[in-house]
């Protein structure tokens, strides 16, 4: 108990560490870090969305015209992924791109918070993608087996190989051999197929650069003439990254014109507005939770409080940072939703255990068996109401999109905090208090 009595403690002082905001607090010197304290509390911000942050947000209508329709659901992906590396070239934080599909019409939905020129984000993103097959400039001072990474357009000549002239891009598994393993297959045109014979024929032994957007993806050394129109590109491919190369090929290969058909932004201070709104919202139902537990449980209900108060600070924590093995979490107006509505169940096990405590009370027995049998006789139905919520959580994150995934995010970490706080915290707290 001891143990776990200290690991809870930890715990405490490294939430308030993450979630403590900048304040004017007496400065005085850390010596482990050679800073002050004001320079540490709020180095880590929560990561806000675009409704609470502010931005702009673009609606894109792809025009599948000319497209087969085969291959139209693949065209789409391929637009929004050059979509997606374009905002993530423009540097912004916690974009969302996704696509939508509802019957013929399929749209890129894209939102970028922080950005509040909605011109400039249009110009970004509303771009055919283009895909060009370069070649090494004839020059002894860059090698003719140059690295990918080093490749750019000034080391580079155009061939005239374009992604006009590519069909479609697959992924491939080789037989056996140095050829085993994903591969990513090209297919050209007739015109395209004549062309890239003559530009492989030129270049044996050379790398040729596929560029998109003007940026490098992938460099292969040409190790023959190629004729026929068909060519395979190998290398240490996972399936993962040659599905990403085929993709990007492909943005090029299936050119998909795109139209601007909403874009808006949105204020700060509209976000700053929904922020305030819901931080009251969550604080007076953290509060009526609170005493209506002091109220109808006693010393009971004080100790879930505590608990509670701990269950907001970790869960406030772990939005933060992730626990620096997932990714932040980017709060939504849904995800406060989400947020809140677990606070209520966060009290839900608590509830079953005290209730348990007291059937074993009126039976006879004394505190510490009616602690145990309580949490013994309450576990059951606390695992199967939790894991269904987590169920349910997890189907609304898979089939759902933008927001009702922040909203299934949020729920998810909420019952498994609450999980730990009812089961281990409590727990230890009433314990201690028993002994």
């Amino acid at each position: 108990m001891r143990t776990k009595l200290w690991l809870i403690i930890i715990l405490i002082l490294a939430a308030l560490f993450v979630d403590l905001p900048k304040v004017n607090l007496p400065n005085f010197q850390i010596p482990a870090v050679n800073k002050n304290s004001n320079e540490i509390l709020g180095t880590i911000p929560l990561k806000l969305g675009l409704d609470l942050q502010g931005g702009t947000q673009l609606v894109l209508e792809t025009k599948m015209e000319n497209i087969a329709s085969e291959d139209r659901d693949n065209a789409l992906e391929s637009a929004r992924v050059v979509i997606e590396r374009r905002v993530n070239l423009f540097g912004v934080s916690e974009s969302v791109v996704q696509s939508s599909k509802v019957g013929d019409s399929r749209r890129i939905l894209v939102d970028l918070p922080g950005i509040q020129n909605a011109s400039e984000a249009a110009s970004l993103v509303g771009k055919t993608a283009q895909l060009e097959f370069r070649e090494i400039v004839e020059d002894p001072n860059i090698p003719a087996t140059m690295s990918g990474l080093l490749i750019s357009l000034d080391t580079t000549k155009p061939t005239g190989l374009t992604g006009a002239d590519l069909k479609k891009s697959t992924v491939v598994f080789g037989q056996g051999g140095s050829q085993a393993g994903a591969q990513v297959s090209i297919e050209f045109t007739p015109v395209g197929a004549q062309k890239f014979a003559e530009i492989t024929k030129r270049n044996i032994g050379k790398s040729l650069p596929i560029f998109l957007d003007e940026l490098p993806v992938s460099a292969p050394t040409v190790q023959q003439e190629i004729i026929g129109g068909s060519a395979v590109i190998t290398g240490n491919f996972t399936s993962e990254t040659a599905k990403q190369l085929a993709v990007q090929l492909n943005a090029g290969a299936l050119p998909v014109p795109i139209q601007i058909i909403e874009q808006r932004s949105i204020g700060a201070t509209l976000g700053q507005e929904s922020v305030n709104k819901s931080l009251a919202a969550g604080a007076i139902g953290l509060l009526t939770i609170m005493i209506y537990m002091a109220f109808y449980y006693g010393f009971l209900g004080i100790v879930a409080d505590i608990a509670l108060i701990i269950y907001s600070l970790l869960v406030l924590a772990i939005f933060k940072t992730g626990l620096f093995i997932l990714p932040p979490v980017t709060l939504t107006l849904a995800g406060i939703a989400g947020f809140i509505l677990s606070i209520g169940m966060a009290v839900d096990a608590n509830i079953l255990i005290f209730e348990r405590m007291k059937e074993e009370k009126r039976w006879g027995k004394s505190n510490k068996t009616a602690l145990e049998e309580g949490f013994k006789r309450a576990w059951s139905s606390i695992r199967d109401s939790n894991i269904s919520s987590l169920i349910t959580a997890a189907i609304l994150y898979f089939l759902g999109t933008g927001p009702v995934r922040g909203f299934a995010i949020t729920l998810a970490i909420g019952v498994l905090v609450s999980m730990f706080t009812a089961i281990t915290i409590t727990k230890t707290f009433l314990k201690l208090i028993t002994k």
